[in-house]
């Protein structure tokens, strides 16, 4: 409850209303009761595990669904609650907060809502540990640079305005921050800082982030170099996946080569385990999930148009199928400041 009580504060300070979507350890009421101690109006949902939410069924996932890329978090499912339940509630500036990040300063939070006027999305700069991939933190443990980019971990979006979704995979945030073609006006401002942890704990967290990471990076090489998403076609990945098992394994090599003690070889069995994963990884799934994401980003913006707009509190939730939550009778109308999710 330490990161609650953090973000509660934050609220408070901000005069703005507080979401919290929570799942598998955290509990809807305990949050109810954390917040409502700090002085602020919140809405506390218990996101299901086994209950379908109202949510439209995303190509994208039932096209990894039962196989070895499956991602089974579900942060992007509550990610796109907030999307939903925001343009219901009339809110056209919110926060995605994860519980791992800290924002010292609330003015930065202004800050990046202001530039909303100007861009599709800002997020505030991560400090603390580095958002990277288990792939990318080693790159960096080996000496070579290393780049971070705009992630969903403190992230101000208009729900509105930009009618994108994120898809059920690794690196989702970065797919909600491209359009059909190209990446999206972003920014950055302000700082926000990422708790410590350890990314070659369990290798099986390179396995998992692995086809997410292909996907991710490959399209920003793409990008990078003038390039646009469409045109990242079965050739495009066959090459492209050429030279991530070229990237992979020059990591590992210099890893190899240091081989001075318990650390390299947590990082060299997270960098095999990737590897392995890489070798499964086909041009044409890398196509077809592109496919299935167009096909998805056209589902989504079907939604929410269809989605009532100005409705209660309550009226939203039940739209999106979820009965369990707790709300304080005070949460703001849709005319007021938005909401900042957690």
């Amino acid at each position: 409850m330490i990161a609650l009580s953090r973000c509660v504060a934050l609220a408070k300070r901000l005069a703005t209303d507080l979401v919290v979507l929570c799942s598998r350890w955290a509990d809807a009421e305990k949050a109810l009761v954390v917040a409502r101690r700090g002085g602020v109006n919140v809405l506390a949902v218990d996101v299901p595990e086994a209950q379908r939410v109202e949510l439209p069924e995303f190509a994208t996932t039932a096209l990894l669904a039962g196989t070895k890329f499956e991602w089974r978090t579900d942060t992007s499912l509550k990610r796109n609650i907030g999307l939903a339940l925001a343009r219901m509630r009339g809110w056209d500036r919110i926060v995605f907060l994860d519980d791992d990040i800290e924002v010292r300063d609330p003015d930065d939070l202004v800050r990046a809502a202001g530039l909303l006027n100007l861009y599709e999305a800002v997020g505030l700069f991560i400090g603390g540990m580095p958002d990277n991939s288990v792939v990318c933190h080693a790159n960096r443990y080996v000496g070579n640079s290393q780049d971070t980019f705009v992630g969903g971990g403190a992230l101000v979006v208009d729900p509105v305005r930009v009618t994108s979704f994120f898809p059920q995979i690794y690196n989702e945030d970065w797919f909600y921050l491209l359009d059909r073609a190209r990446l999206r006006r972003v920014a950055t401002v302000g700082l926000a800082v990422q708790a410590p942890y350890d990314p070659f704990a369990w290798p099986g967290r390179a396995r998992t982030e692995e086809f997410g990471d292909v996907l991710a990076e490959g399209l920003f090489a793409l990008l990078h170099t003038g390039g646009t998403v469409r045109e990242a076609d079965r050739v495009y990945w066959a090459e492209f996946l050429g030279v991530r098992r070229s990237f992979i394994k020059g990591v590992l090599s210099r890893v190899e080569a240091r081989a001075q003690g318990v650390e390299d070889e947590r990082i060299a069995a997270s960098l095999r385990v990737a590897l392995a994963r890489l070798w499964l990884i086909d041009p044409g799934l890398c196509q077809d999930y592109l496919e299935a994401w167009q096909a998805d980003r056209s589902a989504w913006r079907r939604y929410v148009r269809r989605l009532p707009v100005g409705v209660s509190t309550t009226d939203a939730l039940r739209v999106l199928g979820l009965d369990r939550w707790f709300v304080d009778r005070n949460l703001s109308s849709p005319d007021r400041e938005p909401a900042l999710g957690w």
